[in-house]
């Protein structure tokens, strides 16, 4: 990680860092830009990322908006798990560690996630915590379930022997290495479009080959086994989901089964060309809709935050 903090696509000092403490004890780290009493957005990176894969959208909406950034159990600044270990329930729970340490009682925010992020937004979906705190979600490039069988990263035809080899890539320990032109063509063609600009590709590229690998492995290995398609229909807040059409991982039919399950969609918006990390490929698209469902569903009164003191790092 200490290699990213200097560079360019960097994210903004936060304004505050804290280690909260989820139920199984596991320690995760949270980061706070802006204003503390503006409206509130919380993101949930996915698989293999960390806080730094929101620099745009932080760049962006810290000016006037607070902004909670966190690393997922096992990623970034957040160390191993505890003994609840890797699990769609340690997603959810983290999620609630994290809104009750930043957000004080009552207090609505826009609540995203990318990827895995989403899927934590999706297991979290029925849990009191996230109805108390949650105005309006955004879905970006994610799935509930099937991962290994509609991923299109293998260019084989669908079928059992694509998802076995696909579920074994998921959990597979080699490790990345360092990112080198071979790397950055692999990390391409696996999770970005096409026309994807190389400064957006090398900064996935780092952020991926970043990730350790045992949190790398053991969350593959859960989402290869992935099934939240009832959390979806828990998930009751108004919620929006964005989609690349070229999107590898989790292809577009993931996208749709998705807004066609949720109790309250707000609509699929497809970006053409856009692969699957889209809040690094089209910052623009993804921020302005993070600071539309916030013009929306998030009113400043009362908002005013009283973080808790309790694990401050």
């Amino acid at each position: 990680m200490s290699r990213l903090l200097h560079r360019a696509d960097a994210p903004p000092v936060p304004v505050r860092e804290m280690t909260v403490t989820s139920a199984d004890g596991s320690r995760v780290h949270v980061e706070l830009h802006g204003p503390e009493d503006a409206p509130a957005v919380v993101l949930a990176h996915g698989w293999t990322c960390n806080t730094h894969f929101w620099a745009a959208q932080i760049r962006d909406l810290a000016a006037d908006h607070r902004v909670v950034v966190y690393d997922q159990r096992g990623h970034g600044r957040s160390p191993d798990a505890g003994p609840g270990g890797y699990s769609t329930q340690a997603l959810a729970d983290d999620l609630e560690a994290v809104l009750r340490a930043t957000l004080a009682p009552g207090r609505k925010a826009v609540l995203a996630g990318h990827s895995m992020g989403g899927m934590t937004l999706m297991a979290a979906a029925g849990r009191d915590t996230v109805r108390e705190h949650g105005a309006a979600v955004l879905l970006c490039s994610t799935g509930s379930a099937r991962l290994t069988a509609e991923s299109l990263v293998l260019p084989l035809r669908a079928g059992a022997l694509r998802t076995r080899m696909t579920a074994a890539v998921l959990g597979a320990r080699a490790p990345l290495g360092p990112v080198t032109a071979v790397s950055r063509a692999v990390l391409k063609y696996a999770t970005m479009g096409r026309g994807s600009a190389p400064e957006r590709v090398d900064t996935c590229a780092r952020i991926v080959h970043a990730c350790p690998r045992k949190a790398r492995v053991a969350w593959g290995r859960v989402l290869a086994e992935l099934d939240l398609e009832a959390d979806v229909r828990e998930l009751r807040l108004p919620t929006a989901v964005i989609a690349g059409t070229e999107d590898r991982l989790t292809p577009p039919v993931h996208a749709r089964a998705i807004e066609a399950a949720l109790p309250h969609s707000l609509g699929l918006t497809e970006l053409t060309g856009m692969g699957h990390m889209t809040p690094v490929e089209a910052p623009e698209v993804v921020t302005a809709k993070l600071r539309e469902l916030v013009d929306l569903y998030v009113t400043v009164d009362g908002a005013a935050e009283a973080v808790s003191k309790e694990e401050v790092a």
